[in-house]
């Protein structure tokens, strides 16, 4: 039977018929998190929710994830997909991965064996991550908190924080922000059923309350062929499309 293995779906887009396979998540047992004896390196299981290592950096005095404020899913899709901003990513401060592969069983790799890139990362894509291992710094709690609340107040100015979608549907093309590429296409409002280009951030098409997710994968090609006619750039998509 085919599988897949998800965090908490929020760079998701699944099909209206579903996935014809096993659908698995990682339970509470993959939540734990360790401290070392030199209380700056943080071991947590994948399945630990991302909001939740941010504040457990910052109970700590423990800077580093202060750009990941406001990104959710798991922190095991956060590594898988090398979550962060424009400029910091997760995958900087990694020292250890434990993966398990299927049929052959647990596997380590080390900060040097890994290549992080813009939205990605070199784990092999048959391989479920179950612990990372994380190197913080120490720093005052009020400055961490500081530079998560700007982090913060920036995202939920320029983007649509607590309305549904699949999350940033496009990369960032090297040196040009898609956001800016998609809404000089004057695409910004632009909607299919209940699936709209939104008015606070064109890289995020918004449910209004009605779309399918037919809908969300028609608004998607149209920005797509969009760009492409207008800019000659060929954008990459960074939401995970299932049963499609």
């Amino acid at each position: 039977m085919p599988w897949v293995i998800i965090g908490k779906g929020s760079n998701l887009l699944v099909a209206d018929d579903g996935y014809p396979g096993a659908v698995i998540t990682l339970g509470r047992e993959f939540a734990r998190f360790v401290v070392a004896d030199d209380g700056c390196t943080l071991t947590v299981g994948a399945g630990a929710m991302l909001a939740r290592l941010v504040n457990e950096a910052l109970s700590r005095g423990l800077s580093g994830l202060e750009f990941a404020v406001g990104i959710p899913g798991t922190v095991g899709g956060a590594i898988s997909m090398n979550a962060g901003s424009r400029t910091e990513w997760i995958g900087s401060l990694v020292a250890d991965v434990v993966t398990y592969k299927p049929g052959e069983g647990i596997r380590h790799y080390g900060q040097d064996e890994l290549v992080w890139s813009y939205r990605s990362c070199s784990l092999p894509r048959d391989e479920i991550v179950l612990e990372v291992t994380l190197r913080l710094k120490p720093a005052a709690k009020d400055d961490i908190r500081a530079r998560m609340e700007r982090s913060l107040a920036r995202r939920r100015r320029t983007q649509p924080v607590g309305v549904p979608s699949c999350g940033s549907v496009f990369r960032n093309p090297p040196d040009r922000a898609v956001g800016a590429l998609i809404e000089e296409c004057g695409l910004k409002g632009f909607s299919v059923g209940g699936a709209e280009v939104s008015s606070v951030h064109a890289n995020f098409i918004v449910n209004t309350g009605t779309a399918s997710a037919a809908d969300v994968v028609a608004v998607i090609r149209h920005i797509h062929d969009r760009v492409k006619e207008t800019h000659g750039i060929e954008l990459q998509p960074e939401v995970k499309f299932l049963g499609f």
